[in-house]
């Protein structure tokens, strides 16, 4: 058996080597062929980039990594990019709130500060405002937890008022379509999104309300730092080419 794993060691230890080196050039590869895709892209060569059908897209979310987030040129010029393709509804979310208490400030970066008009703002509910012709949402993590209580809240109330003593002694039961209607009616339901980009390194929603996620697309963009339009491009036309199927 000793010897046995002594010479099963060095040979799983190869492999795990080996099996690094085939993930790292496959990752490699495919990185360089995406730089190369918006190369082309930027250059303009390819004219079914530069009319994208948005007519799929209705709600556009994108995540951004707090630290990103503090960089509000940055998330600018990303708004400006959107806008300028077409874009008409977008969902700012970063966990932290970086990007709601400084909303202000994006009003005053606008090109067009009267294009910009606030619609709503309160400490534990989204900001909502028109930029460029573009409806931008902002909400963070403090408004997935705002939501959840409420909508609890809303869901025990509305059983107990309704409860019936002599018939159900179960406790509650609630369905999906419950859980819905209690977010509507606590101002927290918000539109799903058809697609959602991600800039940050991790590789996940970051809290991002889940259920406005149902049939969600989520796409990895990398840091805010390093952002493209191309890339941008990209992504949305690659989603305006696929075909969802939605199970029942």
């Amino acid at each position: 058996m000793i010897e046995a794993s002594v010479i099963a060691s060095p040979i799983l230890g190869v492999v795990f080597c080996l099996l690094h080196v085939i993930v790292s050039l496959v990752h490699t590869w495919s990185h360089l062929v995406h730089q190369i895709q918006c190369l082309i892209i930027s250059s303009g060569l390819l004219s079914k980039y530069q009319n994208i059908n948005l007519n799929r897209l209705r709600h556009l979310a994108v995540v951004i990594d707090s630290e990103d987030a503090k960089n509000k040129s940055k998330v600018h010029q990303l708004l400006c990019w959107l806008s300028d393709i077409g874009v008409k509804y977008v969902i700012l979310y970063d966990i932290e709130g970086v990007m709601k208490k400084s909303d202000k400030a994006y009003e005053k970066n606008s090109a067009n500060p009267s294009e910009t008009k606030c619609m709503d703002f309160a400490p534990n509910m989204p900001l909502i405002f028109d930029m460029f012709g573009m409806t931008v949402e902002i909400i963070s993590y403090t408004d997935g937890k705002e939501a959840v209580a409420k909508g609890a809240n809303y869901l025990c109330s509305n059983y107990l008022k309704n409860q019936d003593d002599t018939l159900n002694k179960l406790g509650p039961k609630f369905t999906e379509p419950d859980i819905s209607s209690a977010l509507k009616a606590v101002g927290h339901d918000g539109p799903e999104p058809d697609l959602l980009l991600v800039y940050g390194p991790a590789r996940c929603h970051l809290g991002f309300p889940a259920w406005r996620l149902r049939y969600t697309e989520i796409v990895h963009m990398g840091p805010l730092t390093s952002m493209k339009l191309s890339a941008v491009v990209k992504v949305l036309y690659d989603f305006s080419k696929k075909h969802q199927n939605y199970g029942k």
